[in-house]
C-alpha cells in the first residue's frame, strides 16, 4: 500500500500536479504492464490495478504529463510491434485512448503516428483487429475534429442538455448483500460519495459545460494561439452566460463530425478562433495571444450504488431513468400505446398464461360513447395523477365501484412492429457474436465449439441500431450475483417479448467485478457451499485468464475494496481518494468487447404430484446433491473400504447429446449409480475453454457395458432423472436463496431467446411446418447469451 500513501503526498501540493520526468513515466508504465509470470496469488498481481490508477493521477492534473505520457505510449507500441509482443498492445492502447481524452492540446504528428499504429493492427488476427479498428475510427475522427471524443463523454455522461447530441449514459452498481456486509458497506458508499462530491469541482452543469468549452478550443488551437488561464478565468466571470457558448461549441464540432471538414485550417479552426476572440475579449483588454494550456479533468460517470435485494427490479430502475430523463420528449413518434406501462409490473411476475385474470359482467351496451360523462376513466388522466397505481390496486377498484372503468390490458399478441424490432435486435447481437457456439442454425449445431467473444463490427452484416440511452449495468459479487443477472436478464427480454418498452430505446451492456467473500466473515452458509464447489468465482477466474488488462485491473479490485473497508476502519480521519468509482469509471469506458456466456434453461419437475414443475435459468453452475447419501459417501471416500463398483447413492437415468469437435453429436443414453453432480457451464482451465456444459459425477463410474467410464461428459442438452423412490436437491449457480427440494427430474438446454420465439410463434401461424426455420429465421440467434464486457474479449 506504499502507493497509496505517497499518491497524497503529492496531490497535496496544490491545483496543479508536478511535472514527471519522461524516465519516471516510463518505469511506472512498466510496472503497471501485465507479465507472463503474473500469478492471482502474488502480491505484486493485486497491486497493479492501483499502480495503472496511481499513473493517470500522475497525469491527470497536468498538461504537460499527459502529453509525455502519450509520447513514451506510442513510442511502447511501436516496440511491441517490432518485437511482437502482443499481450503489451492492448492495455497500451487503453492506456493510451484514456490519457488522449485527458490531454488538452495533441500535436498532429502524435495524432498521425497513433492513426498509423492502430490501422496496421487491422492486420492482426482477434481481438486485435477489432480493437484497433475501434480506436483508428476514433483518432480520425478525433484528429480533424479535436476535442470531439472529450465533448460527447461529458454531455451523455452528465445528461447535459441540447439539441446536437441527444445520447445519455448511466451506471447502475449493483452489490450483492450476501457479499457486501459489514464494513464493506461504508466503504463502498463514501467511496460514491467522494466521487460525487463538491471537493472534486464538478456538480452544476454550468462547471460540465465551461469544461467542454475550454477542452474544445484548447484542444483545436493550441499553445499558439489559445492562452488557457486566460480562457478559464473568462469562462468563470460568465456565470449562466456559458451555455450559448457550449451549445455553440457542441453544434459546430456535430457538424463538422457529420460533414466531414477538416479541422486545420478549416470551417471548425475559424469559428473556434471567433468564440475564443469573444469570450476572452469581454473579460481582459489585453491583446490575444498564446500561452500555457489549462486542465480539464474528466469527472466520473453518473453512477447509481444499489444493494441487490430481492425488491430490485432491473426492469423497473431503467423504466423509471428513462422516464425522468430530460432528453425523453424527444421520442415522441412512439405512439402512446407504447408508452403506456405499469412500473408496479415486475418481469419476474408470472407469464400471462399464468396470470390470474379479474372479469368484471358488464351491464352497459360496451359502446363507449354511450357511457356518461362521469364514468370516463381515461388512461392519460390516471398517469397524470400524483401515483401510478399498480394492476393489483386499480383492479380492486374496478371491482368495488358499479360504474364501468376502461383499464389497458395486457397487450399479448406482439405487433408486426414489434415482431420486427425484437427480430432485428436479434439478428444484430447474432451477426456482431459472430462463432458458433452450441446453439447453432436450424436443427444442426455450429461446427465449432469456440466461445464467442467481440463485436466482431468488420464481418456484421446488421449494423447496431443507435439508441439514445445506453445503461452500463455493474455486478460486484461471486457466481451468485452474475447468477441473478443471467436470470434478471431472461425475464427483461421475456418481458420486452410480451410487450415492446425498452429494446428500442435503451442498450444494455453488461460489466463483472468479482469479490469474493471476506475470509474472516465466511458465513456457515457459505462454508457450505464452498466445500463442495471450490473457486466462488468461476466467471471471474476464466475471464482472468482470457483477458490479462481484465485480470490486473477488475480482478484485483475484489480484494483491494476488502482492503480498503480495513483501512477505513483502522483510520477513519484518512483522507480519501475515489478509488473504487475511479476503477468503474475506467472500466465502463475502456472495456467494450463482450465475451459471450451461455444462459441454460432448467425445467424442475418435483416428487409431489400437487406441486407445478418450475422454470428457471443458471449460468455457471448446476449441483445435484442426495441428502442422504452426502455423510454416507464422504466417510467411504476418507476411509477407502469400498470399491469403485461399490458406489453408494441413488440411481440415476441420463439422457443427453454428446458433443464433440467435429460437429458430430451423438444421443447417449445410460444409468449411474451416485450421491451427486456437477454440471459447470464456465470452465476451470483454459485447455478446457469449450463452449458447453460439463457434467461431473461425484464418483468416478465403473466401465461396464451400460455405461463407459467418464470422468467427464460435454454436452449441451441433458436429462436427469432419479429411477428410484428418492429425490435430490438442487442448487442454481451456488446460490443458496436458489435452492429446489424434492426434485425427480430436470431438463437442462440452451435457453431460448424470447425474440426468437416471439417470430417463430407468428410464422406457425402462417406455415405448417413451424418445427423448421425459414426465412431470416435461420439466421437468428436462438440462444440468449450473456455478455460481459471486458477490455479484450479473448485473447488466445
Amino acid at each position: 500500500m506504499a502507493h497509496w500513501d505517497s499518491l497524497s503526498s503529492m496531490e497535496s501540493t496544490g491545483d496543479c500536479s508536478p511535472t514527471v520526468p519522461e524516465s519516471e513515466l516510463y518505469r511506472s508504465l512498466q510496472a503497471v504492464l501485465p507479465r507472463c509470470t503474473d500469478q492471482q496469488q502474488a502480491p505484486d498481481w493485486c497491486n497493479k490495478g492501483m499502480l495503472r490508477w496511481t499513473l493517470h493521477k500522475k497525469v491527470q492534473n497536468n498538461p504537460a504529463n499527459s502529453l509525455s505520457l502519450l509520447w513514451v505510449l506510442i513510442k511502447e507500441l511501436e516496440k511491441a510491434e517490432r518485437w511482437d509482443s502482443r499481450k503489451s498492445i492492448i492495455p497500451l492502447l487503453h492506456t493510451l485512448m484514456h490519457a488522449i481524452i485527458q490531454t488538452a492540446y495533441i500535436p498532429d504528428e502524435l495524432y498521425k503516428r497513433v492513426y498509423d499504429f492502430c490501422k496496421r493492427l487491422l492486420t492482426y488476427p482477434q481481438p486485435y483487429c477489432t480493437v484497433g479498428l475501434s480506436y483508428t475510427r476514433q483518432i480520425k475522427t478525433e484528429r480533424f475534429v479535436p476535442g470531439l471524443m472529450y465533448q460527447r463523454m461529458i454531455t451523455a455522461e452528465q445528461k447535459l442538455k441540447n439539441e446536437h447530441y441527444p445520447f445519455q449514459e448511466r451506471v447502475f452498481v449493483l452489490a450483492d448483500p450476501e457479499i457486501f456486509s459489514g464494513s464493506l458497506i461504508p466503504a463502498v458508499v463514501e467511496d460514491f460519495e467522494v466521487s460525487a462530491s463538491a471537493s472534486a469541482g464538478f456538480q452544476s452543469p454550468l462547471e460540465h459545460m465551461r469544461s467542454v468549452v475550454q477542452h474544445t478550443i484548447q484542444a483545436a488551437l493550441g499553445p499558439e494561439h489559445c492562452h488557457g488561464p486566460k480562457l478559464a478565468q473568462a469562462l468563470r466571470d460568465m456565470g449562466q452566460d456559458v451555455e450559448p457558448y457550449f451549445q455553440e461549441v457542441l453544434a459546430t464540432l456535430e457538424q463538422c463530425a457529420e460533414e466531414g471538414y477538416r479541422g486545420e485550417g478549416g470551417m471548425l479552426s475559424s469559428r473556434l478562433q471567433q468564440l475564443y476572440n469573444e469570450i476572452v475579449s469581454d473579460s481582459d483588454a489585453e491583446p490575444l495571444c498564446g500561452g500555457p494550456m489549462c486542465d480539464c479533468p474528466v469527472p466520473n460517470p453518473d453512477m447509481s450504488f444499489y444493494l441487490w435485494t430481492e425488491d430490485l427490479d432491473i426492469w423497473r430502475e431503467l423504466s423509471k431513468w428513462f422516464r425522468s430523463s430530460s432528453m425523453s420528449e424527444h421520442f415522441s413518434s412512439f405512439s402512446q400505446e407504447q408508452e403506456d406501462f405499469e412500473l408496479g409490473e415486475s418481469p419476474f411476475t408470472p407469464i400471462s398464461a399464468d396470470m390470474p385474470r379479474f372479469s368484471i359482467m358488464s351491464n352497459d351496451s360496451g359502446i363507449e360513447k354511450d357511457l356518461p360523462p362521469s364514468s370516463d376513466f381515461s388512461l392519460s388522466s390516471s398517469l397524470d395523477s400524483s401515483g401510478i397505481v399498480s394492476a393489483w390496486e386499480q383492479c380492486k377498484i374496478e371491482q368495488d365501484s358499479g360504474r364501468l372503468s376502461r383499464r389497458g390490458g395486457i397487450k399479448l399478441k406482439p405487433t408486426a412492429k414489434d415482431s420486427m424490432v425484437l427480430m432485428q435486435d436479434t439478428l444484430e447481437d447474432h451477426a456482431s457474436a459472430a462463432g458458433g457456439g452450441s446453439a447453432g442454425r436450424g436443427g444442426r449445431r455450429g461446427a465449432t465449439l469456440q466461445r464467442r467473444a467481440g463485436t466482431n463490427v468488420m464481418e456484421n452484416h446488421f449494423p447496431k441500431q443507435q439508441r439514445h440511452f445506453i445503461a452500463k449495468i455493474v455486478v460486484m459479487g461471486d457466481d451468485r450475483v452474475v447468477g441473478r443477472l443471467a436470470k434478471a436478464y431472461y425475464f427483461y427480454r421475456k418481458r420486452e417479448a410480451r410487450r415492446l418498452f425498452l429494446t428500442m430505446k435503451v442498450s444494455l451492456q453488461f460489466y463483472y467485478i468479482p469479490v469474493c467473500p471476506a475470509e474472516a466473515s465466511i458465513s456457515p452458509v457459505t462454508v457450505n457451499l464452498s466445500q463442495s464447489t471450490g473457486d466462488s468465482c468461476t466467471l471471474g477466474s476464466y475471464l482472468s485468464n482470457v483477458d490479462p488488462w481484465y485480470n490486473s485491473n477488475i480482478n484485483s479490485l475484489g480484494g483491494m475494496i476488502h482492503k480498503l473497508a480495513k483501512m477505513q476502519e483502522m483510520n477513519p480521519e484518512r483522507p480519501k481518494d475515489p478509488f473504487i468509482s475511479d476503477v468503474i469509471a475506467y472500466y465502463v469506458r475502456s472495456g467494450q468487447q463482450p465475451v459471450y456466456f451461455t444462459i441454460y434453461f432448467v425445467k424442475i419437475i418435483f416428487n409431489s404430484m400437487t406441486k407445478d414443475p418450475v422454470e428457471d435459468v443458471f449460468l455457471t453452475h448446476l449441483e445435484i446433491e442426495f441428502p442422504e447419501f452426502k455423510q454416507i459417501a464422504a466417510s467411504v471416500k476418507d476411509k477407502y473400504k469400498k470399491s469403485s463398483g461399490e458406489v453408494c447413492g441413488a440411481v440415476i437415468s441420463m439422457s443427453y447429446k454428446k458433443v464433440t469437435l467435429s460437429g458430430r453429436d451423438v444421443d447417449v443414453g445410460s444409468s449411474v449409480r451416485t450421491s451427486g453432480a456437477q454440471i459447470n457451464a464456465v470452465p476451470s482451465s483454459e485447455a478446457e475453454d469449450l463452449n458447453c456444459l460439463t457434467l461431473t459425477l461425484n464418483e468416478t463410474p465403473s466401465k461396464t457395458k451400460s455405461l463407459v467410464g467418464e470422468s467427464k461428459i460435454r454436452t449441451s442438452n441433458v436429462k436427469i432423472r432419479t429411477l428410484e423412490r428418492r429425490s435430490f436437491t438442487l442448487t442454481l449457480d451456488r446460490d443458496s436463496r436458489r435452492t429446489y427440494k424434492h426434485v425427480q427430474s430436470i431438463e437442462i438446454s440452451p435457453c431460448l431467446d424470447p425474440g426468437y420465439c416471439v417470430q417463430k410463434t407468428m410464422r406457425s401461424k402462417f406455415c405448417m411446418d413451424a418445427d423448421k426455420d425459414a426465412g431470416l429465421s435461420k439466421y437468428m440467434s436462438k440462444a440468449l447469451p450473456l455478455p460481459i464486457n471486458t477490455f479484450a474479449g479473448i485473447i488466445n
